[in-house]
């Protein structure tokens, strides 16, 4: 009997207010000490398990851009990218991370990013490159700030969005409650 072999899944960007969404799916080849969920991860670990993830497994990172993820919703963009890796990884027993598998057949684990070696890798390699291309970003949009918040939505990055308004990066189909008016201003 042969050993079932995983491809884990995970994203990043899901929740910023700019930016693109990675989502990375990823077979290991050997096992590899100190994964874990990128966000328990410093960047400087996240980054070094990066790198040695990328030369021991099998990867494939797809990127949405903002105006994708506006056009097409987050839904339809996980969707998309979950379709891809089971042509991509056709063989392998895919596991996304969450509860949700957008109609795809994909099997689902909550949490499975703390839990899961081949779905923390997912996450890892997801949360690296995109936090790379958001320091890139920030090159272009310095006043933006996007180095140090990648495009969440920190106060810092609020503050820029208001006193600057949107730029090319901007999702505009996410709203911003703090932005809203409500029932008590003039």
């Amino acid at each position: 009997m042969s050993e079932v072999k995983i491809c884990g899944i995970d994203e990043a960007g899901r929740g910023a207010l700019a930016g693109p969404l990675a989502v990375a799916a990823c077979v290991l080849k050997k096992e590899i000490k100190g994964l874990n969920d990128s966000k328990k991860l410093s960047a400087k670990r996240r980054k070094e398990l990066f790198n040695e993830i990328a030369v021991n497994s099998q990867f494939l990172i797809v990127y949405f851009s903002n105006h994708q993820i506006d056009e097409l919703g987050l839904s339809e963009c996980l969707r998309r990218a979950l379709k891809l890796f089971k042509q991509h990884f056709a063989g392998y027993e895919l596991l996304y991370d969450g509860n949700a598998n957008y109609g795809t057949g994909v099997k689902t684990m909550i949490k499975a990013d703390g839990k899961v070696a081949q779905v923390s890798a997912a996450s890892i390699l997801a949360k690296v490159s995109r936090d790379e291309l958001m320091s890139a970003w920030g090159e272009i949009y310095p006043a933006y700030g996007y180095a140090s918040h990648k495009g969440y939505g920190t106060k810092a990055h609020l503050a820029a969005i208001r006193n600057l308004g949107e730029c090319e990066l901007t999702r505009k189909s996410f709203i911003v409650k703090s932005f809203q008016p409500t029932l008590f201003e003039a």
